[in-house]
């Protein structure tokens, strides 16, 4: 049949044939009755109809494989490489909120027993007697995932707007709603939806471009204003960091709140406008391409519609509070995604440092969350605070493979 037919034509052209061959068939006319038998010349046999092809058999999809697997000690087999005794300081700072729910009460308190500082031997003993492994998988069945890293940034900036300081650092706006979706939808308990009210609808949340133009008609305190936009602009995309003012003094600030829109990798953008190879793409290299193109630094910045918020936090020689409310702790904390490992617990990272395959293995908190970190087999790696952290942070791109240690008796948050 032709192509040009229509589909519904197709669809319809066998049964109407069949149809009329049935028909052909059903009418032969009969022998005339004033004529002899033998002399009537039999009737041409009917042609046999077609049979029509059964349809095929359509594949089952294929069943997504469990996110967290058993496994035992022997199948992590870079274990003991690490001193987990340098991880138990980032215990004690997870236990300190893991204390109060009742599958993580034991051990926290069994940890407390142990003291600030136990040699690395009774660490390693500890870890293997209270805690079980479980493999991180993805839906695919495959093991590894990426790996990269995050840290505290240092920028400059001032109290007051000046000549130098005019890029604003915004406090969570008073006009924006933040609707909780597994209030209504236990499944959906790790999502949220943030909306501005204009009349009697909710609409989405302004984009950065639109707060960008909006400018003081936004209802967000400014907090700082920052010396450069590309600074402020990494510091939102690590969501902490500290600012230095002229005087010399440090103002901290954290994660309060952002827009709604979905995180853009303004290094991609660069990357699809043919701007910047792939390589090239790290924080050192889109400062230097901001810095030679100065007139398209709003467009390079809005190709990311996602805000990032602030509020102010105490001084403090800790690290940034993450997503589980305590302190990060540099080389020992990772960002996941909580639906698929709790936050707070031990994670076993092995993976590879920066641009090297140099092997990183390492037992880590899973502390904090972020925008970008989706996924089984996702971490994002704390490096700790200043530019040699960045440094660090900026290149890392690395695959890697997850074990999420929990406590005995203690079933996985997505099989519960």
């Amino acid at each position: 049949m032709h192509p040009m037919i229509p589909a519904f034509a197709r669809r319809l052209a066998l049964p109407i044939f069949l149809g009329l061959l049935a028909a052909g068939c059903a009418h032969q006319p009969p022998a005339p009755v004033h004529a002899a038998a033998a002399t009537c010349p039999p009737p041409p046999a009917c042609p046999a109809c077609p049979v029509c092809p059964g349809a095929a058999p359509t594949a089952a999809p294929a069943e997504a494989a469990p996110p967290l697997q058993p496994a035992t000690w022997e199948q992590l087999g870079a274990w003991a490489e690490d001193d987990p005794a340098a991880a138990w300081p980032a215990l004690r700072t997870s236990c300190s909120t893991l204390v109060r729910q009742a599958a993580w009460k034991d051990v926290c308190e069994a940890a407390g027993l142990l003291g600030r500082a136990p040699t690395s031997a009774d660490a390693r003993r500890f870890f293997e007697t209270h805690f079980v492994p479980w493999r991180l998988v993805n839906a695919d069945g495959s093991t590894e995932g990426l790996v990269t890293g995050y840290y505290e940034p240092l920028i400059h900036g001032s109290r007051t707007r000046n000549n130098r300081s005019r890029w604003p650092v915004h406090g969570a706006p008073k006009d924006m709603l933040t609707i909780e979706l597994g209030d209504v939808y236990p499944d959906l308990k790790h999502l949220r939806l943030r909306g501005r009210v204009v009349g009697n609808k909710v609409l989405p949340y302004w984009t950065r471009e639109e707060i960008a133009e909006r400018g003081a008609d936004v209802p967000a305190p400014v907090l700082l204003w920052a010396d450069d936009p590309i600074d402020l602009f990494f510091l939102q995309v690590q969501g902490s960091g500290r600012v230095r003012l002229a005087d010399g003094s440090m103002v901290r600030v954290g994660y309060a709140d952002q827009n709604g829109h979905p995180y853009q990798s303004i290094g991609r953008w660069l990357v699809a406008k043919g701007e910047l190879t792939l390589d090239k793409a790290s924080m050192d290299g889109i400062k230097r391409w901001a810095q030679d193109n100065p007139k398209r630094l709003a467009e390079l910045l809005n190709a990311n519609p996602s805000y990032v918020f602030f509020r102010e936090l105490p001084a403090s020689d800790g690290g940034p509070i993450g997503a589980l409310g305590v302190p990060l702790t540099e080389g020992r904390s990772i960002a996941v995604d909580p639906r698929y490992v709790p936050l707070g617990a031990p994670v076993f990272l092995s993976t590879t440092y920066p641009l090297s395959t140099r092997p990183l293995n390492r037992l880590v908190l899973a502390q904090d969350t972020g925008g970008a970190i989706k996924g089984v087999v996702r971490a994002d790696f704390f490096w700790g605070f200043g530019a040699e952290a960045g440094r660090e942070a900026g290149r890392m791109r690395q695959q890697g493979s997850m074990w999420v240690l929990l406590p005995r008796g203690m079933s996985p948050p997505v099989a519960r």
